[in-house]
């Protein structure tokens, strides 16, 4: 069983990796629906392997209350947390390009809006 939440976890990192790769390229070819379609599906990813997580853990606390040795389990769960580190460093990239983007339509917009007195939108009827 653990074998198997290892290698579960292990495709839904690549899957996000992979995604989180796409969301660069459609950020810099301001493909933004493409961004918004993918959200979804992350946010499953993300949810499966946060609930995976602990599944792991449990089994692994199960295995050592059997007197399992987990330690033949250390090689997969090292190579699963190097996944996440790449992961996470994707994130990192991912955040680098678009928190400049976020703060420029902020600047963008509190610029409109001082321009209009503080009001976006001048509705006059």
């Amino acid at each position: 069983m653990v074998d198997e939440i290892i290698q579960r976890m292990s495709e839904l990192v690549k899957s996000l990796q992979s995604s989180i790769e796409l969301d660069i390229i459609d950020i810099k070819k301001a493909k933004h629906e493409s961004l918004l379609n993918r959200n979804d599906e992350k946010h499953n990813i993300i949810n499966e392997i946060t609930q995976l997580k602990t599944k792991l853990n449990q089994e692994l606390i199960l295995k050592i209350e059997e007197g399992v040795d987990v330690n033949m389990y250390r090689q997969k769960v090292d190579s699963l947390e190097e996944e996440l580190k790449e992961l996470y460093e994707l994130n990192k990239k991912l955040a680098s390009i678009v928190l400049p983007v976020q703060q420029m339509y902020k600047e963008l917009v509190d610029d409109i809006a001082a321009a209009n007195g503080g009001n976006i939108f001048d509705v006059k009827a």
